[in-house]
């Protein structure tokens, strides 16, 4: 790989008339930001500025825990949150074979091995099948919010009390999410949020913030996040740099007061699309639960000929995606894992017919006609 594959996938995301990026409408205002970043620029506080602070403040009050801890990425917050456990290789942490690469990603770079657990209807861990892969060797539980939707959280903490097992959420899709009442973020040990540019709660390069309701973690996180200093002259660990930068934090802070409506918006083009798509056989939608609030960072359905189907509205000027066509136990990195097609049958059947339509704000009445329209074009 010699060279950034980025680029080209953007210019090609830009063709569709209907796309999952949004940034330039959802940064309209973006003269009103750059004028608070005018602020950082003369204070100079770039790295952990007051900006930060304040930020994580508003955080941990808005998701209802004590602490928050601004970190470089999702990723690193998932990271952070298994060092702090002092995970060691050798141990295992159990999460979802169906999941974006950074869950599995961090689980390896702190050391450990991950145990796969297959998913249900939902897309998420399956929490009746966690018990047959806990070992002594089990140290963690990372369970993931598929696109928005909680986890069922009152079982696994039920198993996570009982085995003395601690949980991590990876949360980086599920801001603002709820179990009857009570937020993702909140269950757990931890609490990953990512705020990378096309999450609900978005800056303008990477970010993460890790929550949690215990004072000791809080305080291994801030110290592994930089550096290991207490203060200027004293390390009290040898740790990393994974500060959540003053800029970034501005553009969250910018954003926080909006992601209610925001996230209004999400959860009412998902119920168009869920009434539009119900009468379809082809289309099977996730059941929806009673008490249980998804926030939609993207709209997954399974769909009969679904590669067929995502050329057909690829044509359309549609930005239709697959999220994702190889689960992650199948994947080259995973490998060395043994893993076999057949592991895990729902993890599998997900990569291969689901597909993701866009569900952000600014997707119009209009917009939601038309990519019905054309999946019912595509069945006839």
């Amino acid at each position: 790989m010699n060279k950034n594959f980025l680029p080209s996938q953007y210019k090609r995301d830009e063709e569709f008339r209907i796309q999952h990026n949004y940034l330039y409408d959802q940064f309209a205002d973006r003269k009103e930001i750059l004028e608070k970043i005018e602020g950082v620029v003369r204070r100079g506080d770039f790295t952990l500025g007051e900006e930060v602070d304040r930020f994580e403040e508003e955080f941990a009050s808005l998701i209802g825990v004590k602490y928050a801890i601004g970190v470089g990425s999702g990723t690193d917050a998932l990271f952070l949150s298994l060092r702090a456990l002092d995970i060691q290789p050798g141990d295992e942490v159990i999460t979802t074979a169906f999941t974006f690469y950074a869950t599995v990603g961090a689980i390896v770079t702190a050391g450990a091995t991950p145990v796969f657990c297959d998913i249900g209807d939902d897309f998420n861990l399956n929490i009746e099948l966690i018990e047959s892969k806990i070992t002594a060797k089990t140290k963690a539980i990372i369970p993931v919010h598929w696109s928005g939707r909680p986890c069922s959280m009152d079982k696994l903490m039920e198993l996570s009390n009982s085995k003395g097992i601690p949980v991590i959420e990876d949360a980086c899709h599920s801001i603002l999410a709820e179990i009857n009442g009570k937020k993702t973020g909140t269950f757990g040990l931890t609490g990953c949020f990512s705020f990378h540019p096309l999450k609900n709660l978005n800056v303008w390069g990477d970010g993460g913030i890790v929550t949690t309701n215990s004072e000791e973690i809080n305080s291994k996180i801030r110290l592994l996040r930089n550096h290991g200093l207490s203060d200027r002259d004293t390390c009290e660990v040898f740790a990393y740099n994974s500060r959540l930068d003053t800029v970034q934090a501005v553009v969250a802070h910018h954003m926080l007061p909006k992601l209610s409506d925001l996230t209004n918006m999400r959860i009412q083009n998902a119920k168009f699309l869920d009434n539009a798509l119900a009468s379809l056989p082809q289309i099977t939608v996730p059941t929806r639960v009673e008490g249980i609030k998804e926030v939609f960072h993207i709209y997954s359905f399974h769909a009969e000929n679904r590669d067929k189907l995502q050329k057909h509205l690829n044509a359309k000027g549609i930005d239709a995606k697959v999220h994702y066509p190889r689960p992650i136990h199948l994947q080259p990195a995973a490998q060395r894992f043994g893993h076999k097609i057949g592991d895990f049958p729902k993890s599998e059947s997900a990569a291969h017919d689901t597909l993701s339509l866009p569900v952000h704000e600014f997707i119009s009445e209009s917009d939601l006609d038309f990519m019905v329209s054309e999946i019912r074009a595509f069945y006839a």
